[in-house]
């Protein structure tokens, strides 16, 4: 590869870094994405409670819709549009997946009909764009079909840690342990075998939906249902603050996108 060459790649990978909509995956993006996944099962569970499951349906879908306008109309990736965007999506996509079970659908039947909606999304992404990948998100069609897919992943990833913390009877902590086994496939994939990025970034993300949210109720659940008792208020509230603090921490640090390099 000549100098000119060179040159024209880094320029497009800064180009695609400048104007992308959304954030790196490292080390931040994920430990931002567990606390959001917790704090979503917490605070939609409070709120269920304190107003009312069908008040709290409606509430979480406005919000996600606010947070969402907000998102799309940014130019470029913004910390704090983006990841309120991503809390409100946890809200609002436990309420989605809970809602299903209690108009009686079994959480076997709402897991798979989850999972057939992520991969219609995927299906759909794809055929338009040719791309599933998250350095390809800046256009609006691009960005609609990204924030579709991580609905359905945090419908699916609520009504799978369900499925197997309830209709399995694992109970919350050992389902937890099990998706932490299960997203270790991605990762040692990715790292060691050399997993299509995109298919591991996606596998993983979906996962840690049901890691987030099966600790969270772990906390928050009665002692006699194998919790800890810290109830739904407390603990979504503590997540909630943690959210927060590590949004402003990669506001403040740009830890959320990787450093340009030579090359791309």
């Amino acid at each position: 590869m000549d100098g000119l060459d060179v040159d024209q790649t880094l320029h497009a990978s800064r180009t695609s870094q400048v104007i992308s909509k959304v954030p790196d995956a490292t080390a931040a993006f994920w430990i931002a994405k567990l606390l959001s996944t917790a704090m979503g099962e917490s605070v939609s569970d409070a709120l269920g409670h304190l107003i009312g499951h069908v008040p709290a349906v409606l509430v979480g879908a406005l919000a996600f819709v606010a947070a969402l306008v907000v998102q799309l109309r940014c130019r470029r990736y913004s910390t704090w549009a983006y990841w309120t965007t991503v809390a409100m999506v946890g809200i609002f996509g436990t309420m989605a997946a809970d809602v299903m079970h209690r108009i009686g659908l079994a959480l076997p039947i709402s897991t798979a009909l989850y999972a057939i909606l992520l991969g219609g999304v995927f299906i759909c992404w794809y055929w338009s764009e040719k791309t599933l990948s998250i350095h390809s998100i800046y256009t609006l069609r691009r960005e609609l079909f990204y924030w579709s897919a991580v609905l359905a992943t945090f419908a699916l990833g609520t009504a799978a840690g369900d499925l197997t913390a309830s209709t399995f009877r694992l109970g919350y902590l050992p389902s937890a342990i099990l998706f932490i086994v299960v997203i270790a496939v991605p990762m040692v994939g990715y790292w060691k075998f050399g997993m299509n990025s995109v298919l591991a970034f996606w596998f993983a993300y979906v996962i840690t939906r049901p890691v987030g949210a099966s600790f969270a109720d772990w906390m928050a659940a009665p002692v006699g249902r194998s919790g800890l008792g810290w109830g739904t208020t407390w603990v979504g509230g503590v997540l909630a603050v943690a959210v927060l603090a590590c949004i402003a921490f990669m506001a403040r640090t740009g830890r959320d996108k990787k450093p340009l390099r030579a090359g791309g």
